[in-house]
């Protein structure tokens, strides 16, 4: 009996996926469970595991193909025997046959790319196509600024097709600077307060919760506060309508060798520190292995870029649409302030909230800021909820 291997249902925002790597050949035998192929959506790389045990009877796409949600893309026979031509040899383990995608594999071989010498991203570690890329974006750099060219003035260039998550990234970014009207506004905040409360209780947060207490938890707290007090920040512009949101789905931007991604904190306004520092985490690792889900990609009503963590002073963060703003954090440093009349040293950091003026006014941008900066340094009134 033959069954239809298809693609996953993708969300509403994505129209269509490529097929990465097929990590079976028509014949072999698959076992329930098993990865049969990344999908790279725009936003993410999917794993299509095997609904049954069985032989994977026929391949109908191929690697590269573009396909949609629910289409067929190959036949499993779960009655029938492996072809012994198409088992794996004995003396390669299954681990070694995957350590290189296919489509990683044949990229690299067209353009002399040593793949043992690539650390893969991929699961388990497998070098997949965008490192094979990374590598050879790299092999061009070098080879143009440090290998002398046989003729005068000669200068390498290397052509490298952009990832379709990256494609994505590049058509949000342009759909929200021409399709808002982005203006940006600053203030700084004395972190002191927060550091001292920190470290006076990181101890027993870690040993009550089993994870360590982050900054990024404090600034979503004192912004939920400022969402709450300014809901058109909150807010969406559809057409000629706004759509006022009675949630807060904070989108965290987090940035990975496959391109930035924003996974959604849901319901953030009802989580604890200790949750919102648990998800976060949660994210930075599955971002790295590409296990973020489509699920998570989608929606937000509000986003957050810490471009700190990189070493970050000052930015202009571009909306993620149709959101009406996001807040941009940075690097926090020691830095002289005037406080009663004293020149003294405080760990300043400054904020950026870019916001769309069609529906944000600038009196709320600035007192939305405002806001986030009091309660980032008085953090006993978010804890305390005053």
């Amino acid at each position: 009996m033959q069954i239809e291997v298809k693609v996953p249902q993708l969300s509403e925002s994505v129209s269509e996926a490529t097929l990465v790597s097929w990590y079976k050949q028509s014949g072999e035998a698959v076992a329930e469970g098993e990865n049969l192929i990344d999908i790279e959506t725009d936003k993410v790389v999917l794993e299509l595991p095997a609904i049954k045990s069985g032989v994977l009877a026929k391949i109908l796409k191929q690697n590269g193909d573009k396909v949609t949600s629910n289409e067929v893309i190959a036949l499993l026979d779960i009655d029938a025997k492996a072809d012994a031509s198409k088992v794996p040899q004995p003396e390669i383990t299954a681990k070694e046959q995957a350590a290189v995608m296919p489509a990683a594999q044949k990229i690299a071989a067209e353009n002399k790319i040593d793949t043992a010498a690539i650390s893969g991203s991929g699961r388990d570690g497998r070098v997949i196509k965008e490192d094979v890329l990374i590598a050879m974006q790299e092999k061009a750099a070098v080879s143009a600024t440090a290998v002398p060219q046989p003729t005068a003035g000669g200068r390498v260039e290397q052509r490298v097709p952009m990832t379709r998550i990256r494609q994505r990234i590049a058509e949000r970014l342009l759909q929200s600077q021409q399709n808002a009207a982005i203006l940006t506004t600053f203030n700084e905040v004395n972190m002191l307060p927060v550091i001292e409360l920190r470290n006076h209780y990181k101890d027993a947060f870690e040993k009550k919760h089993g994870i360590k207490l982050g900054f990024m938890s404090f600034f979503i707290k004192a912004t939920l506060l400022a969402l709450h007090k300014f809901p058109v920040v909150n807010a969406s512009v559809d057409g000629t309508d706004i759509i006022y949101h009675g949630y807060y789905d904070i989108g965290v931007a987090i940035g990975s060798e496959r391109g930035l991604v924003v996974p959604i904190i849901r319901d953030a306004d009802k989580l604890s520190l200790a949750d919102i520092e648990r998800q976060i985490i949660d994210f930075g690792a599955r971002a790295k292995d590409g296990k973020i889900t489509l699920e998570e990609l989608t929606g937000g009503t509000f986003s957050i870029s810490n471009g700190g963590v990189f070493g970050s002073m000052l930015s202009t963060p571009i909306i993620n649409p149709p959101q009406s703003a996001i807040l941009g954090i940075h690097a926090t440093k020691d830095r002289p302030v005037a406080e009663n009349g004293q020149v003294v040293i405080r760990p300043m950091n400054y904020l950026a909230l870019s916001y769309d003026h069609r529906i944000v006014d600038g009196r709320d941008a600035v007192l939305f800021l405002a806001t986030i900066k009091e309660a980032l340094e008085y953090p006993g009134r978010v804890l305390l909820d005053l």
